[in-house]
């Protein structure tokens, strides 16, 4: 078997340099669920808008099924060129006011999860991280005119207090960045991560709303400066395009109105059950709700495509 190390290549210099030393680890990868696209923004706004320089590139040709996820490719008249390969990799970043950390992005890994969680939890040593913040999304029945409801979730018991409104028992599929907080905390680091509920109708779409959440929870767990201009005011136009959809349907109204009453009662009740919770009245559940409100936004992308 191959030692873990050989799954990334480091840069000496950056991971012996003291100044990189007990930063926190900031975790966005992309690939399971990803409701609205929050963490895939989260990273791409991170390194667009902030200086960075690479500590240590993973091997995708070993972690990733290229087959399962195609890497797109431009044909340009007669000829190929500019293969999208992608790149899973740790950067050190600097925040807005000259605050550093350590952030790992890219595509979640096909293969190999343990031999990467182990990869991953060997870089988080050498460094000597501080604090392990990760960012997900769900897709769950909520109104998009509501504030979204964050799941938090580590062993820091001070910051996921008081940000979950319910607390439920469920079991789901994993995540490669699940792994890594299982690991890493049995590893010894402090670890919080930050679930972005997202409306079930809204999970395919790109949702400036869901990243800007997460990156306001990221900021304030690890005291990090971290851009949110741009998504604000994208996720503004976005929920103005959403508003401007859903009332040319009374039928769609009438069930975000519904999941709007649903929401109010179970974040205002005393009780912390799941929002995935069934009322005792007949009502359509989560996947009819969500099916009725696609199918009509469809029907919508569809009629302004034609004009």
């Amino acid at each position: 078997m191959h030692e873990s190390h050989k799954l990334y290549l480091g840069h000496a210099g950056l991971l012996g340099d003291p100044r990189l030393k007990g930063l926190p680890l900031v975790v966005a990868m992309t690939g399971y669920a990803e409701a609205g696209q929050a963490a895939r923004q989260v990273g791409e706004e991170i390194l667009e808008t902030l200086d960075s320089q690479q500590v240590a590139e993973f091997d995708v040709d070993r972690l990733y099924d290229y087959r399962s996820r195609r890497p797109r490719v431009k044909f340009i008249e007669d000829h190929f060129e500019n293969f999208d390969l992608p790149e899973l990799s740790l950067r050190a970043v600097t925040d807005g006011l000259g605050q550093p950390f350590l952030l790992l992005s890219g595509p979640e890994p096909d293969l190999l999860w343990q031999r990467f969680a182990q990869s991953v939890a060997e870089l988080a040593e050498t460094l000597d991280v501080s604090l392990v913040a990760s960012v997900s999304s769900m897709p769950m029945p909520v109104p998009h005119t509501r504030p979204l409801p964050v799941t938090a979730h580590g062993n820091r018991e001070d910051l996921i207090a008081g940000i979950s409104p319910w607390k439920p028992i469920a079991e789901l599929g994993g995540s490669a960045a699940q792994m890594l907080e299982v690991v890493l905390g049995e590893r010894g680091f402090d670890t919080i991560g930050y679930t972005v509920n997202v409306p079930q109708y809204l999970a395919d779409a790109e949702l400036p709303q869901a990243a800007l959440i997460a990156l306001e929870h990221l900021g304030a767990a690890t005291h990090l400066n971290l851009p949110t201009d741009r998504l604000r005011e994208s996720g503004r136009e976005v929920e103005q395009q959403i508003d401007d959809q859903v009332s040319g349907s009374p039928e769609v109204q009438a069930i975000v109105t519904h999941l709007e009453q649903r929401y109010d009662e179970h974040v205002g009740a005393s009780s912390q059950r799941s929002l995935l919770a069934r009322d005792e009245s007949e009502i359509p559940d989560a996947d009819e709700l969500g099916a009725t409100i696609e199918a009509f936004l469809a029907e919508q992308d569809e009629d302004s495509s034609e004009d």
